[in-house]
């Protein structure tokens, strides 16, 4: 389950409205019926971010993952029950001690270039992964490996220093790349694979317009058979409101809803009638994150103080409608790792202007915070596009200007904000989000050596204890101990508080009704997308089966 659900966009509704002569209302599928399987028909997906790169070593973000999770395979992934199966491994073995892991590949596997995927290209990958030169933020899933190699063509092994908890997990989040395209290429700059990937995965890139749309096309070669739907359409749309018009014009078939749209839109009879609604959990969250090397933000009491000053139970009735959770710290309730006892800052404005005095801070006759004569002010980063942040920064705005801070607000386009503010750690203060993965390793995001450009801890938090236990969760096998482990990093992050947890938002998806095997299962809708499908009889652009 390494894929997500993707979508694209390079026309305007005008003109594909136009070229392909639809109309918005659709027939759709009897669900009382069953149909068979077959192939055809393009998805369209709105998206609000284009991605920033397309080769999965350099990416770091969920638009770009979306893409290459379908373009590229793994040697492991999840499985509707998040547990790993093989994925280009048919089969693997991990010796008694965990430091000794053999993978046998399938046979007969190729790159879109007809080219045979080996043992070579996995070793060559891992190569790349551990290339200091190499800009990737996942270099440290495979720093304790010790040695790995190809042993013939099909087979590969990989031996660890000692063991290493998350070896599987990290292995599967390894996107093998082609060594016959790369071997001799600076992987940081060679923009020709980066912008237009070449991989082994179900579907093909086509095309890249950057803040229009990238498109996919079935692989008819695919290992476990040509998927069902022959196009995918990524339309990126920044205003998810502008998405939502498409969807009810029928220029879009998917897009992930907000909350407004779940409950209020999305439940009127026209719009069932043509779509199907999923809202399910995922290990997602969002945070107000503070960069610790600006001064106001080094004093723990201001942090508290702002955590005391948000209502975040106000911002899940209002800003998702009810549809999530207030959030406690870096795990979320889906995840085994979540403590059960977990607790969250009280709303508490009198409390947090009372800590600001203890600080040093003092209030003017008209309510503003300041300290040695200067207002304390600073501005709160996020992404274009993104409701739910948006306003939830307006929220927040509100109430810490309750308690005397003067906060601004800036919406960023998502790729400006990447490379530019988030990378450079050119900013106050961030409202982000992360996806996480299922095992509860999250050594990248919160250990101290993970600081650097192009690093997950952008915030740059520090914590030796919290280090130390993030290496003990990597290095221990037993489950109730990883626990343990991990919930104390829980309490010592939510203590220290380098974000402020806002909450955990449950994903909201819609679907046009006329594509069918679609299924919720505990890994969400995605894991099973190949066998996605619509009925001959129903397929929108049978002009494009092949």
């Amino acid at each position: 389950m390494r894929r997500l659900i993707y979508l694209s966009a390079c026309l305007s509704l005008t003109l594909f409205t136009a070229c392909h002569g639809r109309q918005a209302h659709d027939p759709v599928p009897d669900p009382a019926k069953t149909y068979p399987f077959t192939h055809g028909d393009s998805l369209i997906q709105g998206t609000i971010a284009d991605p920033a790169i397309l080769n999965p070593v350099l990416a770091s973000d969920s638009a770009s993952f979306a893409v290459t999770g379908l373009v590229f395979n793994s040697l492991l992934r999840y499985d509707k029950n998040l547990n790993l199966e093989g994925e280009l491994a048919e089969r693997w073995e991990v010796s008694p001690d965990g430091k000794l892991i053999t993978f046998h590949l399938r046979k007969n596997i190729t790159f879109h270039d007809g080219q045979p995927l080996t043992a070579a290209d996995v070793q060559f990958t891992l190569e790349t992964y551990l290339n200091p030169k190499v800009k990737t933020a996942y270099r440290s899933n495979y720093t304790s490996i010790s040695k790995f190699k190809a042993l013939d063509a099909l087979t590969f092994r990989v031996w660890y220093q000692e063991p290493f908890a998350p070896a599987l997990q990290s292995l599967a989040g390894m996107s093998i790349l082609p060594k016959h395209l790369l071997a001799d290429k600076d992987i940081n700059t060679a923009d020709a694979f980066n912008n237009h990937p070449i991989g082994s995965g179900p579907y093909v890139f086509k095309s890249w317009k950057r803040a229009e749309a990238v498109t996919l096309e079935s692989n008819p070669h695919y290992f476990e058979g040509r998927p069902g739907l022959q196009r995918l359409i990524f339309r990126i749309i920044p205003d998810m409101s502008v998405q939502y018009l498409e969807l009810q014009n029928g220029a879009l078939d998917t897009m992930d809803l907000t909350p407004s749209q779940f409950n209020r839109e999305g439940n009127q009879p026209a719009f069932l009638q043509r779509f199907n609604k999923y809202r399910y959990l995922a290990p997602q969250y969002t945070y107000l994150g503070f960069n610790l090397k600006n001064p106001l933000f080094q004093d723990i009491r201001v942090r508290r103080a702002i955590g005391l000053a948000i209502n975040r139970q106000a911002l899940v009735d209002s800003v998702l409608e009810g549809l999530g959770t207030v959030g406690t710290g870096p795990y979320t309730p889906s995840s085994w790792a979540y403590p059960t006892d977990a607790r969250t800052l009280p709303f508490d404005p009198a409390a947090a202007k009372q800590l600001l005095m203890e600080a040093g801070f003092t209030y003017t006759p008209d309510g503003r915070l300041q300290k040695n004569g200067k207002s304390v002010a600073f501005t709160i980063l996020t992404n274009q596009g993104n409701l739910n942040r948006e306003q939830t920064a307006t929220i927040i705005q509100a109430q810490l200007k309750a308690i005397g801070m003067d906060v601004q607000i800036r919406i960023i386009a998502w790729s400006s904000l990447l490379s530019e503010f988030i990378n450079k750690r050119k900013f106050d203060a961030l409202i982000m989000g992360w996806s996480l993965a299922q095992d509860p390793d999250l050594f990248d995001i919160w250990h101290s050596s993970k600081t650097g450009e192009f690093e997950f801890n952008h915030v740059s938090y520090v914590n030796p204890q919290v280090d130390a236990l993030l290496v003990e969760g990597r290095r221990t096998f037993d489950p109730a101990r990883r626990i343990a482990v991990y919930r104390q990093v829980h309490a010592l992050i939510a203590a220290d508080l380098p974000y402020i947890f806002l909450y955990v938002p449950d994903s909201l998806v819609t679907v046009h009704r006329r594509v069918l095997g679609i299924k919720v299962e505990k890994a969400g809708i995605s894991y099973n997308f190949i066998k996605w499908f619509v009925p001959r009889e129903f397929q929108k652009y049978p002009e494009q089966i092949q």
